[in-house]
């Protein structure tokens, strides 16, 4: 008989892990603000927000409550020809807080399937026009999700998916955006980004890009200036701009909204993971009214997607809870907090053989280190001192949840601190 582990690693795929030699798994028996208990007792300061979605930590009374008030109602209806109040009050309120612009909304399941129902509105709304544009322009070092469509606009060589070459559509990618968030901008860094809109402005349906922050492609904080140069360059080639802010929206990078540093707006914007605080996976597509409006003119005369779980009750109730949260506890000082923790906590680490550089924006710290991590024993490490954390390639990160106590916070920034002095923890 198989102890609880036991069969997970028999029986049981994890994210990214071997079935013939799967990675430790800590089983969490319950979680509370910034913290995750185990079951052996042990407490874990959380540095992830559970993949950046927790941004109000775990097990939140008023989020709680919403799920609670809704459950009793309905958990779920059909959204085709059916509606409902929480799904019009999450609409209602994605439309007061982002650019007056996007004012059409689709709510779809997840990220990653976020990022295919823009792509598919992006090559409807050209159908709709009488053109047959195939190809989307993407960045190198760029991040978009786990399903097909989105693995085609992911890095081609320097990501996750390069394996699955060969089977995806072939798309185009600019060079990497080598500015930092904070550096001088230069004239000529938009040479190989323009170079490729004017070559194949026929064929492009769209550009689809990470503002500011290039997420699991690297952690990368580019120059807001690329954003705007970007925009003008769709608007010159008349070429439609998806932005993708599920790892970047509702207050990570210290804007509401990551492309607010610029000052611009997409046609088409992607939002997710902390749209619900976490608690229920659930994603928008958010467009102009012409792109809808062209769109629904098209031979098909509707967009063509429609998900099982499309505007699920629980998760719009929980969303529109989350989105109070936000106003209410003044998102932008605990952000602005924890920047300047991170700030003055990690930046010593540069002076480390092993790290080649640190970088922070809003409630995001990131320690690239010199060469790969072993994932086992840095893990193993950062459990033994009190945190979680989950590195990856390179990089040891923190997306902590907005309501980490600094106490907490310097658990977190010790660890990593202990981790980059301990090449043998650090590789292995």
């Amino acid at each position: 008989m198989f102890s609880d582990i036991q069969f997970d690693q028999r029986h049981i795929w994890h994210p990214y892990t071997s079935m013939i030699q799967p990675l430790p798994c800590y089983p969490v028996s319950s979680a509370q603000g910034a913290s995750l208990f185990l079951q052996n007792g042990s407490e874990l300061v959380d540095g992830m927000s559970s993949w950046w979605a927790a941004i109000h930590g775990y097990n939140h009374p008023i989020l709680n409550q919403a799920v609670s008030q809704q459950l009793v109602k309905m958990a779920h209806v059909m959204f085709g020809g059916i509606t409902h109040q929480p799904a019009i009050e999450l609409c209602r309120r994605l439309i007061e807080i982002t650019e007056p612009e996007l004012e059409t909304v689709f709510l779809a399941d997840s990220g990653s399937v976020a990022v295919e129902v823009a792509m598919k509105m992006a090559l409807q709304y050209w159908q709709s026009k009488g053109e047959q544009r195939h190809q989307f322009l993407a960045l190198r070092h760029g991040y978009h999700g786990d399903t097909f469509g989105a693995m085609s606009v992911c890095d081609p060589h320097n990501s996750m998916h390069s394996l699955y070459q060969g089977f995806l559509p072939q798309n185009l990618f600019a060079d990497r955006l080598d500015i930092p968030f904070s550096g001088e901008w230069q004239e000529g860094a938009m040479d190989s980004f323009s170079r490729l809109m004017e070559q194949h402005q026929q064929d492009i349906a769209a550009v689809i890009l990470e503002p500011i922050v290039q997420g699991a492609g690297g952690m990368r904080f580019y120059h807001p200036e690329y954003l705007k140069r970007i925009r003008q360059l769709c608007d010159q080639y008349q070429i439609l701009m998806i932005t993708d802010e599920i790892a970047t929206g509702f207050g990570r990078t210290g804007k509401l909204f990551a492309c607010q540093h610029a000052g611009i707006s997409p046609d088409i914007q992607c939002v997710g993971k902390a749209l619900t605080g976490g608690y229920m996976t659930l994603s928008a597509v958010m467009t102009t009214r012409n792109v809808a409006e062209v769109i629904s003119q098209g031979e098909a005369g509707c967009f063509m997607h429609g998900p099982t779980f499309m505007a699920n009750p629980l998760a719009c109730a929980v969303a529109c809870a989350s989105l109070d949260l936000l106003a209410e506890n003044h998102w932008q000082s605990q952000v602005s907090q924890i920047a300047d923790v991170l700030e003055q906590g990690l930046r010593p680490l540069e002076d480390s053989p092993y790290v080649q550089q640190v970088r922070v924006l809003g409630a995001i710290g990131v320690v690239e280190v010199t060469k790969p991590i072993d994932m086992a024993s840095l893990q193993k490490f950062f459990v033994a001192q009190g945190v979680w954390i989950r590195p990856f390639g390179k990089l040891i990160y923190l997306m902590p949840p907005y309501i980490i106590q600094p106490e907490q916070l310097s658990l977190l920034i010790e660890a990593i601190r202990h981790a980059v002095s301990r090449p043998d923890i650090l590789f292995g």
